[in-house]
C-alpha cells in the first residue's frame, strides 16, 4: 500500500481522522508540560525583587478595580525605540508575584513598568485627580474620588496569606504586621525601619493630606514601586541569581 492510499485512511473516515488529532494533540500537549513539572520554576530569580509591601498591594487591587491596566502596559520590549522611551526592557521575574500579571501591548496611555521614582507623589496626586493639570494633552479620566475615600484594610493580612497560598513568599512576621506595616508605610513620620526590612525601598510617606488614609494613597505606593526593585545600573542577568 502506498504512503498516499495510507492517508486516504484519514481523508475518508472521520472516525480515524478525529483519533488522529487527539493524538497529536495528546502528544503535543505532553512536550510541552511534561518539561514544566522537571524544573523547580519557570522564572529566573532576579535579585532585588520581592512581593509587594501592604499599602502597594492595596493600591495595585485599586489600579485593577479601576481599570487602569486596559489603557497601559507593563511590559517594556527588547526593542531599542522600546528601551530609549520607557527604560530597560521588562523581566519576568518582576512579575512573578503579580496575581494577575499585568503585560500586554495596549497602550491608549505610556506604558508604566518603569513609572516608579520617575515623578513625585505630588505629581502623582494631581494627575490622578485631574490629568489635564499636569499633561494638557492627556485624554485619561480624572479619578478625583480616590483621594475622598477612605482605604479599607482591615482585612490586609488576610490577603496576605491567601497570596501565600499560591506562591508568593510572604512570611508569618509579615502578615502578621501587615496593618502595622501599611500605616508605617503611609505615615511620613513613622519609624520606617521596619517596613524596609519587610520591603526594601517601599516609596515612605503619605501622598495626600488628611487624618486617614485614602485608596488614592496606596495608588501612589503602587505606582512609586514598579520598576525600582531591580538595581538596573549593575543587572547582570548572569549574576542576577546569585
Amino acid at each position: 500500500m502506498s504512503l498516499t492510499a495510507k492517508h486516504k485512511i484519514f481523508e475518508t473516515n472521520v472516525v480515524v481522522l478525529l483519533i488522529g488529532i487527539l493524538l497529536t494533540v495528546i502528544c503535543g500537549g505532553l512536550v510541552e508540560i511534561v518539561p514544566l513539572f522537571t524544573i523547580k520554576s519557570t522564572i529566573e530569580p532576579v535579585k532585588g525583587v520581592r512581593p509587594y509591601s501592604p499599602l502597594e498591594l492595596a493600591g495595585r487591587n485599586i489600579y485593577l478595580r479601576e481599570g487602569c491596566f486596559l489603557c497601559h502596559s507593563q511590559m517594556i520590549r527588547p526593542f531599542k525605540d522600546e528601551v530609549e522611551r520607557f527604560g530597560n526592557y521588562s523581566l519576568a521575574a518582576e512579575s512573578m508575584y503579580d496575581h494577575p500579571f499585568q503585560w500586554g501591548s495596549k497602550r491608549t496611555g505610556p506604558d508604566l513598568a518603569r513609572i516608579g521614582g520617575k515623578y513625585t507623589n505630588d505629581w502623582h496626586v494631581r494627575h490622578l485627580t485631574n490629568p489635564r493639570d499636569v499633561v494638557n494633552e492627556s485624554i485619561m479620566p480624572g479619578y478625583p474620588h480616590l483621594k475622598a475615600t477612605p482605604l479599607d484594610y482591615d482585612d490586609i493580612a488576610e490577603h496576605l496569606k491567601t497570596l501565600r497560598l499560591v506562591g508568593v513568599p510572604y512570611t508569618d512576621e509579615q502578615i502578621k504586621d501587615a496593618k502595622k506595616d501599611l500605616e508605617a508605610q503611609a505615615t511620613n513620620d513613622a519609624d520606617a525601619s521596619g517596613i524596609l526590612a519587610h520591603y526594601p525601598k517601599a516609596a515612605l510617606g503619605r501622598a495626600t493630606n488628611g487624618d486617614k488614609i485614602t485608596e488614592l494613597d496606596a495608588v501612589v505606593a503602587y505606582l512609586q514601586v514598579l520598576g525600582r526593585m531591580v538595581d538596573f545600573a549593575t543587572f547582570n542577568p548572569e549574576l542576577s541569581a546569585r
